[in-house]
């Protein structure tokens, strides 16, 4: 269980998390929406470690890990995916997925989780990560190897930006199948009403405070029309 107890971050004499709580349980799919500049990416980086808190305390299984760096954090089982994932010279997907799983695969099992997540694997396996790769086959490769590391809490920065329609929607049908791939928590921020329909519960961010925590309809009935935080389905 993942326990926030009264963070408070700033920047610039600007209050971007202004006294957060929150407690998230295991295994469960939870998405954080909200206004731009409500906190929603600052929060998370927080989480993971990579901004430190100006006060309150972060606990992973009871264990306080507020003072942690990002390594320890991942070590405990905190994995974090950035919006723009990290593409490498020379590494093959097959060679990022046996890193990821910090074990020797072999191919077919490499193969059995890239198509977990939509991918060929006979046309991606021994492919480099470059830029020949589409933003939503990159998506996919960095879902697949966060699948592999089985972490106790993964953490996804809006993984729909940079990436077109198609890619979308097969990136929401991977999502769909997130429980079976990911064990764990998994945390998404999202603006897009499809990736908050599929989660369990959705948290609502606004100026720097958890303005509401509920389910997806609860949340999109009362805020859909009042804000711009959430885009419609497409």
């Amino acid at each position: 269980m993942l326990e926030l107890q009264e963070i408070n971050f700033e920047r610039e004499n600007k209050k971007i998390l202004n006294n957060i709580n929150l407690k998230l349980d295991t295994d469960q799919f939870i998405a954080i929406t909200g206004p731009n500049g409500s906190g929603k990416s600052t929060l998370v980086k927080i989480i993971m470690g990579i901004e430190k808190p100006d006060s309150g305390k972060i606990l992973l299984d009871g264990k306080d890990i507020t003072n942690l760096k990002i390594d320890e954090r991942a070590k405990l089982g905190i994995s974090f995916a950035f919006q723009q994932p990290v593409k490498f010279k020379g590494i093959t997907v097959y060679d990022l997925l046996k890193i990821a799983s910090k074990k020797d695969i072999n191919k077919k099992e490499a193969c059995e989780v890239l198509g977990e997540v939509g991918l060929c694997a006979k046309e991606y396996v021994d492919r480099e990560v470059n830029g020949s790769l589409s933003g939503g086959e990159l998506k996919r490769i960095e879902i697949a190897t966060v699948a592999l590391r089985n972490a106790k809490l993964t953490i996804f920065d809006e993984p729909e930006a940079g990436i077109d329609l198609w890619s979308f929607n097969n990136l929401i049908n991977v999502f769909e199948k997130m429980r079976n791939l990911i064990k764990g928590t998994t945390i998404i921020i999202s603006h897009q009403e499809r990736i908050l329909d599929i989660a369990d519960k959705v948290i609502l961010m606004k100026q720097g405070k958890i303005e509401k925590i509920g389910d997806s309809k609860e949340i999109l009935e009362k805020n859909i029309q009042k804000e711009c935080c959430v885009r419609k389905k497409v």
